[in-house]
C-alpha cells in the first residue's frame, strides 16, 4: 500500500451527528492509519494526530512499532500493543452495536477504532470486512477509511535501498563475501552501460542503469561499514558530497556570482585545488581511464592552468591520437564521445553490409 495515496474523505454529514433528530446513531468507523519507515517516527500529519486523539480505541498488532513511544508521549493510549487484532466480525459487532448516550448533550455517537499499521496495511482485516459486506448478512457495516499518517519526501525510497542492501549483505552467501576490489569491475561495466543508454536515448535503459550504478555505491558503502580501522557508511558518503557541492557552488549557496558556465568551471577548479592542496595539474587525473579521455583531461588541465607545454612529437599513431584529442578538447568536444559516435555509425554500416537490421 503506497503511502503517497490519500484517503478519500467521507461526505460531510448534514448535522454534527450526521443524522436527523429522531434517527439512532449510525455505525462507527474503522480507520487504517498507515505509516512508513521512510519518515522519522513521531512525524505524523495533523489529520493523523486528530483521529488518534479522538478515537475510542487504538489498536496495533506490532509491539515494536516505531510510533508507539510517540503516541504514549502524546497521551494516546494503545490497547494492548502487540496483541492480535480483533477479527473483522468482532469489530463489526462492536461498532454497530447500540451505544450508550455520550457525554456531549447526552447523545450517543458513532464509535471510531483506529488500527495503526505499516505501509502494507492489514490485509487480513480488510479482506474479512469485504467478505462480511459482500455476504449481505450484516444489517449495518462500519465505514472503512485509509489514512496515510505521513507522506514520503523526494529521495525517501533510497532508505528502502539501504535496508535491502543491509539484508542482502547479511543473508546472501555471495554478497556477504564480496570486497571492494572484487566489485570494482562491476562499477566500470555499469557506468559504460549507463553511458550507452544516454547516448542512444534509451530512457528505460537509462533509469535501469542509473539504478545499477546506485547499487554499486550502496554496496561499497555497506562493505565499508565493516572495516576494522576506518569504517564509513552511506550517510558519510552523502554528507561528504553535500559538503563538496555546497562548497563548490558559492554562487548558489553563498555571495559569489558567476556570470556564465566558464565562470562556474573556474570557481569549481579553484575550490577543488584549495580542497585537495594540489601542486600539479596532473594530480587527481586517473591514469586508468580510457586513453582518449586521459589525453583530453591532461590537455584541458594544462590549458586552463596557462601551461603552454608543446605536445610531444614522435612516430606512430599514439602521437597523432594525442594531437587529435588535444584539438578536440580545445574545440569543446569530448574525443571519447565523438569516437564512440563515429564507431556506432561504422557498426551500422557493417550491419547493413551483412544485410542485417540496424542495432537496437
Amino acid at each position: 500500500m503506497s503511502t503517497s495515496s490519500r484517503a478519500v474523505p467521507s461526505p460531510a454529514p448534514s448535522s454534527a451527528t450526521g443524522r436527523g433528530p429522531d434517527q439512532p446513531p449510525g455505525p462507527g468507523r474503522i480507520v487504517l492509519l498507515t505509516t512508513t519507515h521512510r519518515v522519522a517516527p513521531g512525524l505524523l500529519s495533523w489529520p493523523a494526530w486528530e483521529v488518534l486523539r479522538n478515537a475510542d480505541r487504538v489498536l496495533c498488532a506490532q509491539a515494536d512499532h516505531p510510533q508507539l513511544p510517540y503516541l504514549a508521549e502524546a497521551g494516546v493510549r494503545v490497547a494492548e500493543p502487540g496483541a492480535p487484532l480483533p477479527g473483522a466480525a468482532e469489530l463489526v459487532e462492536e461498532l454497530t452495536a447500540p451505544q450508550q448516550p455520550g457525554t456531549k448533550g447526552g447523545e450517543a455517537r458513532p464509535r471510531t477504532v483506529v488500527v495503526l499499521t505499516g505501509a502494507a496495511g492489514e490485509p487480513g482485516l480488510t479482506d474479512g470486512l469485504a467478505r462480511i459486506a459482500g455476504s449481505g448478512r450484516a444489517s449495518a457495516m462500519p465505514s472503512l477509511e485509509l489514512l496515510p499518517g505521513s507522506y514520503d519526501l523526494p529521495g525517501a525510497r533510497l532508505l528502502d535501498l539501504v535496508e535491502v542492501m543491509d539484508r542482502i549483505r547479511v543473508a546472501c552467501p555471495w554478497a556477504s563475501r564480496r570486497g571492494h576490489a572484487e566489485l570494482a569491475h562491476y562499477g566500470i561495466e555499469e557506468i559504460h552501460e549507463l553511458v550507452e543508454a544516454v547516448e542512444t536515448g534509451d530512457r528505460d535503459g537509462m533509469r535501469e542503469e542509473l539504478g545499477d550504478v546506485l547499487l554499486q555505491v550502496i554496496f561499497h558503502a555497506r562493505i565499508a561499514e565493516e572495516h576494522p580501522e576506518a569504517p564509513f557508511s552511506v550517510d558519510d558518503v552523502a554528507a561528504g558530497i553535500v559538503t563538496k557541492l555546497v562548497g563548490r557552488h558559492p554562487h548558489v549557496f553563498g555571495d559569489a556570482t558567476a556570470a556564465d558556465e566558464e565562470a562556474v568551471k573556474e570557481q569549481w577548479m579553484r575550490a577543488k585545488a584549495a580542497e585537495k592542496h594540489r601542486h600539479s595539474v596532473t594530480e587527481g587525473v586517473p591514469l586508468g581511464q580510457p586513453s582518449l579521455a586521459l589525453a583530453a583531461q591532461l590537455t584541458s588541465r594544462a590549458r586552463k592552468a596557462g601551461l603552454a607545454v608543446p605536445l610531444p612529437t614522435g612516430e606512430g599513431v599514439g602521437y597523432r591520437l594525442l594531437g587529435l584529442a588535444a584539438e578536440a578538447e580545445a574545440a569543446g568536444t569530448d574525443p571519447e564521445t565523438a569516437l564512440r559516435a563515429a564507431t556506432r555509425v561504422y557498426r551500422e554500416a557493417l550491419l547493413a553490409a551483412e544485410g542485417r537490421p540496424p542495432a537496437a
